[in-house]
């Protein structure tokens, strides 16, 4: 396998030529902020936070999807991208109903993390305060839209590890959502296998265990990466 030289940050570095920026940087010990991305599954590329300023190009570009290249010059986190990156978070805030004093994921939220690293002290847009659904179907968990930012790592979860795709996108713009089968109640779904894994795959207080309440939420978001590499080395059979 061919090595490729780049240089992020000022700091040379050596990566495969298959890896993506993402992977490179996180090898080197250089954080790129994500929400839509999680160890272990496909790369989304829509939440943008990891957008990245390349030396020769006007366009930004997601880290998590763009490949290293020699002679690559990178730039994670310049005085465009920070402003970039809180004006995302902002709109996840604005365009839903996140109060993390009453939420069960307080503490241990990725959007959280997110607002208080870019440094969000307060809102700066309109709360469109949208009427949302709380699905509590599910004997064992329930999903509250409110606080979904529609990452799809709970649709790609379901769909990759699991295999049964239980998960899914509807609707458009603000009235996009994640739904179960066609779009019915959780509980009632035939194909889900009540494994957790969108559980664990979720970055907020979306998908949360029937019976937590605030700040009693651990997603064990390593388990995912954990499956999946222990398929990859067959460490077990079925």
């Amino acid at each position: 396998m061919s090595v490729t030289t780049l240089t992020i940050d000022g700091k040379l570095i050596s990566a495969s030529q298959d890896e993506t920026i993402l992977d490179a940087a996180r090898g080197a010990g250089i954080q790129i902020p994500t929400l839509c991305y999680v160890d272990g599954l496909s790369a989304h590329g829509g939440c943008r936070l990891c957008l990245v300023e390349i030396g020769g190009s006007s366009r930004l570009q997601p880290a998590c999807f763009m490949k290293v290249a020699e002679g690559m010059v990178v730039q994670t986190d310049t005085e465009k991208l920070r402003e970039y990156r809180k004006m995302i978070v902002e709109l996840l805030f604005a365009e839903g109903n996140h109060v993390c004093s009453i939420c069960v994921a307080n503490g241990n939220c990725e959007l959280q993390t997110q607002a208080m690293d870019v440094g969000m002290d307060h809102e700066r847009l309109d709360y469109t305060y949208p009427q949302r659904q709380v699905d509590l179907s599910h004997e064992r968990f329930g999903i509250d839209h409110n606080r979904c930012i529609l990452c799809t790592r709970c649709v790609r979860a379901c769909d990759e590890l699991e295999g049964a795709h239980t998960w899914d996108v509807a609707g458009r713009g603000s009235n996009s959502k994640v739904v179960t089968d066609l779009n019915q109640p959780w509980g009632d779904s035939p194909t889900c296998t009540s494994c957790g894994k969108c559980f664990m795959a979720c970055p907020t207080g979306a998908i949360f265990k029937q019976g937590a309440t605030v700040a009693e939420m651990d997603h064990h978001r390593a388990k995912l990466e954990f499956l999946v590499n222990a398929r990859e080395k067959k460490q077990w059979h079925v």
